[in-house]
């Protein structure tokens, strides 16, 4: 099958991947926006988790094609057999997304009441589950488990699964070539510092949005994607020729952080959503049953807000959001915001603070999870030049090493005007 995409142009996909697409879990992605109440702030965001996985998917089989390119696979069937896994999980990577992503996590059940068959630990230690546990759970224990069963002989579920949770345990030898280990490249292909993922969101975010934050040159990354060899284990490479386009497409991805994904509109949205879902009184609540929560999508959760009284679910139902009363941009932690709102609440004036947080790289978090599996630079021209960490071979870790912090103080727009005044007269 051919779908006309508006950001990669022609994408295919055989008949046996169309089942995946066909599949009512799958399709449930049309309803799920990608960016949220972006589309409040840049009218044309209203493009879905659909477009972007089979944009995904399509990306994920030319990265696969690159790096792959010379090795000389033991057998052809090993080469198909783990281009076609890894295509399915890159394709499927957001399956679980709640309506309006992330922000309604927070009336997602226990990971207990899943029941992810999969998990060495099904209660995960008693907390709450995200889109990553019901993507588990819908790729390993759904009808998209059964079409992946019934459409491709060589493939389970779980393998496609050990792609998206890099935790999970392989079942058996199936991503080893010979004595080679080929699980940590193919996973990150799936998710990393440089993946299909990423690259597609970039794109079709900056297009839908109108912006230019986004645009990379994601063909040349593409291009010089290559593995390099460790402890009998592949791992991502690059080629160093392509390391200032890994640097731009990093400083892209921050800029569309902190104009975009945090624009000021949607974080209000956002945090007035927050507070409704967890108010006491919010009757909205996503269902462990995995043949319930695909009924769960963006237009039942907006049917669900204009149907309740409480008064945050009607701000965002009919559009009377908090206005935007200052701010605060900063490198690191100020105690400025904060002052500013207990004066405000001292004054009878209710004031919601959000705080965005903004980091170049999960390299920077610091976490041995993070560096587990490294991307390193390779030099194809100066083999003298040896294989090195990618956050070891660019200044731009270093440049932009600190957090960038957006402070936002918002009131009630019937409080606008007095808590402008108050704002002015104090000098806050």
């Amino acid at each position: 099958m051919e779908i006309r995409d508006p950001v990669h142009g022609s994408l295919y996909y055989s008949d046996q991947e169309v089942a995946v697409l066909d599949t009512l879990e799958f399709q449930r992605l049309r309803s799920i926006k990608q960016l949220g109440f972006a589309e409040f702030s840049f009218p044309g965001a209203t493009h879905n988790r659909y477009l972007h996985s089979v944009g995904v998917g399509h990306l994920t089989g030319l990265c696969f094609d690159s790096i792959f390119r010379v090795y000389p696979f033991q057998k052809a069937s090993t080469r198909q057999r783990l281009r076609q896994a890894t295509r399915l999980g890159a394709l499927l990577h957001d399956v679980g997304h709640g309506p309006l992503s992330h922000t309604t996590e927070t009336v997602m059940p226990k990971v207990a009441d899943l029941r992810v068959g999969v998990y060495a630990d099904p209660t995960q230690g008693g907390r709450r589950a995200n889109h990553e546990d019901y993507t588990i759970k819908l790729v390993t224990d759904s009808e998209i488990a059964r079409t992946i069963t019934r459409e491709f002989s060589d493939i389970t579920p779980l393998h496609v699964a050990c792609l998206i949770d890099k935790s999970l345990a392989a079942p058996d030898d199936f991503f080893m070539d010979g004595n080679t280990d080929l699980r940590p490249v193919l996973s990150q292909i799936v998710s990393s510092e440089l993946d299909a993922d990423r690259i597609d969101y970039l794109e079709r975010d900056s297009y839908f949005c109108g912006t230019s934050y986004g645009k990379i040159d994601h063909e040349w990354l593409i291009q010089n994607m290559t593995f390099h060899r460790q402890d009998e284990k592949l791992h991502l490479a690059l080629n160093r020729r392509a390391l200032y386009s890994f640097d731009d497409f990093l400083i892209s991805r921050h800029h569309m952080h902190l104009m975009v994904y945090f624009h000021h509109k949607s974080i209000i949205y956002e945090e007035m959503l927050n507070r409704y879902l967890s108010s006491p009184d919010c009757t909205f609540h996503l269902p462990a049953d995995i043949q319930e929560y695909v009924r769960f999508n963006d237009y039942k959760l907006h049917e669900h807000l204009a149907s309740s009284n409480n008064p945050w679910a009607q701000r965002i139902a009919f559009r009377r959001p908090y206005r935007m009363l200052t701010e605060l941009h900063n490198t690191g932690d100020s105690d400025r915001p904060l002052h500013i709102k207990e004066t405000m609440e001292n004054l009878g004036i209710d004031v919601i603070w959000a705080s965005s947080k903004a980091r170049l790289s999960k390299y920077h978090s610091g976490s041995p999870e993070d560096h587990a599996m490294d991307i390193y630079v390779v030099d194809q021209y100066d083999r003298r030049d040896l294989p090195s960490p990618i956050n070891q071979s660019t200044e731009i870790f270093k440049r932009y090493e600190g957090a960038r912090i957006i402070d936002r103080l918002y009131v009630a727009p019937e409080n606008y005007k007095a808590a402008k005044k108050i704002l002015d007269e104090k000098s806050l």
